[in-house]
């Protein structure tokens, strides 16, 4: 009998550990321009350049007892093709002509950072705070002009989120940020100079 409460209690005790922990997440999002944007290219070609400037592919971790096991990474090499496949949609909305090589205009957009922060006390994840900044760098016919535009959310949750949950709200974030870049007149109007 003393055999089989001990092996309930060790059960109960090992469930309770395993909800403090958090694997690692490796997020795949999906940014999307989520707003209108006003014409003013008449068709010229622009070279369209995505570049990811972060110093790592990590994010940041989820808190909890053990921060150092929950670690959130977005990979370049899956978030640029992304990026890129807006920033040439956005460029097409501007009423130019994204083109992969070339000597007229260019429009560089750098992912420059992507954080992801967790309260570092107490063993549940509540909140989380989420932001980016992009870099746009446009040349063209020997002016130039550089912006960095940058977007943020600061979220509460009843329970630890998942790999979807923050998959959803970084790539809310990023698609903010990206959005602003475009919305930029100036980028626009230095492009179709």
């Amino acid at each position: 009998m003393l055999r089989r409460v001990l092996f309930g209690l060790l059960a109960v005790g090992s469930l309770t550990l395993v909800g403090c922990a958090h694997s690692p997440q490796s997020l795949n999002p999906q940014p999307k321009l989520n707003a209108q944007l006003a014409a003013v290219g008449h068709g010229q070609q622009v070279v369209v350049r995505v570049v990811d400037g972060r110093p790592s592919p990590t994010l940041g971790t989820r808190g909890g007892l053990y921060p150092e096991t929950s670690s959130i990474t977005v990979q370049g090499q899956q978030l640029v093709p992304q990026l890129q496949a807006q920033a040439e949609a956005a460029v097409r909305l501007l009423g130019f002509t994204p083109v992969q090589g070339g000597s007229g205009a260019q429009l560089t957009v750098t992912l420059a950072d992507l954080k992801y922060q967790s309260p570092k006390e107490g063993m549940y994840v509540t909140e989380a705070s989420i932001s980016t900044t992009f870099r746009a760098d446009v040349q063209n016919n020997g002016r130039s002009y550089s912006g960095r535009y940058a977007a943020s959310l600061d979220q509460r949750f009843g329970m630890a989120p998942n790999e979807e949950t923050n998959t959803k709200l970084v790539s809310d974030v990023l698609s903010d940020a990206l959005t602003r870049v475009f919305q930029d007149q100036t980028i626009g109007r230095t492009l179709g100079q």
